[in-house]
């Protein structure tokens, strides 16, 4: 048994991809009239935006086709590909920064236009800030993973172009040219640390994880408000892919009830599960209670 569908949520990385080409044009802009490293940086992580995006809207695309002969549990977990791919690019950004940032601390060069080149930057960290927020909240409301990154990984940026605002302003201030490329650097580690933590969340998604503790805990609640002497559960097994739960688990009745009488329960049960967590798939095993074999786990080999 099943919740309701899955929406088509794709429209949500169009407005991703429309503010990340509007952002990266801002900072191009920018790097160009200041000639900082820091703010070229601050543009490669936003390119990375781009492409991302557009990796999100198809993997959302997909994620949204029902089963079919050939993926019988559906398309959900094309979303994690999606991240995964976000995660890559990110550390191909980074370092192509880090590449740029070590020409530049072996060449300084004075910047110009400096506070023209801020302002600019400033401009697209708003855009950033808005969109990327709106991502998460639309994400956590339909459990998706790509949007939900898509937009943390907005939201990177907007720390990344607060970074790298400041430490140019300071070059500015002070005539340290080091400091630009030194920035720079920082800027390519942190956007590291986040490519790394998307494949790993990612990872762990194809890896089939169980559902996380809070979750679980609803799924037994139900299941202890079933039990009785007559009715017990074992061997309960979860698992996400995307915005899908999957549960299956052992029912154990006695073995002299009717068919009927035993399947009327596992209806009731099935349909108090997928209230208590929305995107919920049920499988239960009915077994006779008295029946030593009943109490084997699922085979795994």
């Amino acid at each position: 048994m099943t919740s309701e569908a899955r929406a088509d949520l794709s429209r949500f990385a169009l407005l991703s991809l429309a503010a990340s080409l509007v952002v990266i044009t801002l900072k191009v802009i920018a790097w160009q009239v200041s000639g900082s490293v820091g703010l070229l940086s601050d543009a490669a992580e936003s390119l990375v935006n781009v492409v991302a995006a557009i990796a999100a809207f198809v993997a959302l695309k997909v994620a949204v086709k029902p089963a079919d002969d050939d993926h019988n549990f559906g398309h959900t977990k094309a979303e994690y590909f999606s991240a995964v791919f976000e995660g890559v690019m990110i550390v191909v950004a980074a370092g192509i920064i880090i590449v740029a940032a070590v020409d530049r601390l072996l060449s300084p060069a004075e910047l110009d236009s400096v506070g023209l080149g801020l302002v600019i930057s400033v401009v697209a960290t708003v855009i950033n800030g808005v969109v990327g927020l709106y991502l998460i909240r639309i994400g956590r409301r339909h459990r998706s993973l790509s949007l939900e990154a898509d937009g943390k990984h907005l939201l990177t940026d907007v720390w990344t172009t607060a970074g790298v605002v400041i430490g140019v302003l300071l070059v500015a201030l002070t005539g340290w040219l080091p400091l630009d490329p030194l920035i720079a650097i920082a800027v390519a580690v942190n956007i590291l640390v986040v490519g790394g933590r998307l494949v790993w969340q990612s990872g762990l998604g194809l890896m089939d994880t169980a559902l996380p503790d809070d979750e679980r805990a609803k799924l037994d609640a139900v299941l202890d408000g079933h039990r009785s002497d007559e009715i017990d559960f074992h061997d309960v097994r979860t698992r996400e892919a995307g915005h899908e739960r999957f549960l299956q688990l052992h029912m154990l009745v006695p073995g002299e009830w009717s068919v009927q009488r035993g399947h009327d329960l596992v209806e009731r049960v099935e349909n108090d599960l997928v209230d208590a967590l929305e995107h919920l798939h049920v499988a239960i095993h009915l077994e006779p209670i008295g029946d030593p074999r009943a109490y084997e786990p699922w085979r795994l080999d």
